[in-house]
């Protein structure tokens, strides 16, 4: 059997179909601004994530004094060396904790001018062991050093410089007249960010390269351990500090795992931010709705009266009122949710890039989630009104014009 109160529901909303469809629109709206910027947020959070976890299991080690992370001297090549470097005892002391952990090697770095033909710059030059650049990088072209004149080059350095295999490059201020000649024998795939070796921007030479060039050998800006298990992160961190700090503070160590954590935070937190301020378009929706069931109150009030006359129970009257506000909200959060779909997948091509992740539960679950807060706003915007009929005197209601 049909229930007659949501047919005369339901009657009403097509009485008064313009206005319903206004009212129903701010709810598309909001449901489209929540899930797409919530979408945006989820797509970019997992770019960012997995982008990150390629180097969540590095741990990069640097001297306590004149060094940490971020410009100016921190891990990676920002800025120049650090005032401090770690000995070779240290580096021996940090070997025997760490090796049991995975790869451990040491980084010279220096930031130094360079000149290709007649164009000049400056660039982070790295000094490795030959068998770790093996295994740390992978060509796009080219080979790995073989002689300590040969380099490798990031693939933007070779870019900014048209650089080719066969290249000749000189590091060193010729107004100072102390220049280096170095062959271009490989260049290296793009690396993107990193915090323990920026070399997309980067010269990579042989320790004996550039010590032959700045000198302080056996003195390492930083040393980096890659590990065999990344879940072994915090464990690694913790044996480092205890051992080298036990008597003074000797070392600053810095794990991947807690910048990303931080970054996904971070993003997280803007996230929300950003869906809060797309959630104002569903205050402005409820005002709306809010208005339209008032003024079917207003106008029905005879038809109250009338139906409370014939024996119509308070609720039924409150449920009538809820009904077309329940209807608006759930046609309207449908609307909206097929169109987030589509607006969604271009917000996020334009503002992320990719839309690798799009149709991941991780991002597409924010379109249910708006669709019940719209369905939740809806229904709230109905109470009172609801209530208010319900409340009206039939006597008076039927005495009404």
């Amino acid at each position: 059997m049909k229930d007659i109160i949501l047919q005369i529901s339901l009657r009403s909303i097509r009485i008064h179909f313009l206005r319903s469809v206004l009212a129903a629109l701010g709810i598309v709206i909001g449901v489209v601004a929540i899930s797409s910027m919530g979408m945006m947020g989820a797509n970019m959070t997992l770019s960012v994530t997995e982008e990150l976890s390629k180097m969540a299991n590095i741990v990069v080690i640097t001297a306590a004094s004149g060094s940490g992370g971020g410009p100016g001297g921190g891990p990676g090549g920002f800025g120049g060396a650090s005032d401090k470097k770690i000995s070779e005892e240290e580096f021996r002391d940090i070997q025997k904790i760490a090796e049991k952990y995975g790869l451990v090697y040491v980084v010279y770095r220096e930031s130094d001018t360079i000149k290709v033909g007649d164009v000049k710059g400056r660039s982070t030059i790295y000094g490795l062991d030959e068998d770790v650049m093996r295994q740390i990088f992978t060509l796009s072209d080219g080979v790995f050093p073989k002689s300590t004149s040969s380099v490798l080059v990031g693939p933007t350095l070779a870019e900014r410089y048209d650089l080719k295999i066969g290249s000749r490059i000189k590091i060193g201020d010729e107004d100072e007249g102390i220049t280096n000649t170095v062959k271009v024998v490989g260049i290296l795939e793009e690396r993107g960010m990193s915090n323990d070796i920026n070399s997309d921007m980067a010269i990579i030479g042989s320790e004996k390269l550039f010590t032959g060039i700045y000198g302080n050998e056996g003195e390492y800006d930083q040393v980096n351990l890659i590990l065999n298990d990344i879940n072994d992160s915090q464990k690694a961190r913790a044996d480092i500090l205890d051992k080298m700090n036990r008597k003074e503070t000797t070392v600053n160590v810095q794990d991947s795992s807690r910048m990303l954590e931080s970054i996904t935070s971070s993003l997280g937190t803007m996230t929300t931010f950003v869906m809060a301020i797309a959630g104002i378009s569903l205050l402005v929706a409820a005002t709306s709705i809010f208005n339209v069931m008032m003024m079917s109150v207003t106008e029905r009030v005879r038809e109250i009266g009338i139906m409370r006359s014939i024996g119509a129970q308070k609720s039924e009257i409150r449920r009538m009122f809820l009904y077309e506000s329940i209807v608006l909200g759930v046609v309207g959060a449908t609307i909206g949710a097929v169109l987030a779909l589509a607006i969604g997948w271009v917000v996020v091509l334009a503002m992320v890039g990719s839309t690798d992740y799009f149709f991941l539960p991780e991002s597409l679950w924010y379109i249910p989630f708006a669709m019940l807060v719209g369905i939740a706003v809806c229904v709230l915007s109905g109470v009172y009104p609801a209530w208010r009929a319900a409340g009206l005197d039939p006597v008076e209601a039927l005495r009404a014009e």
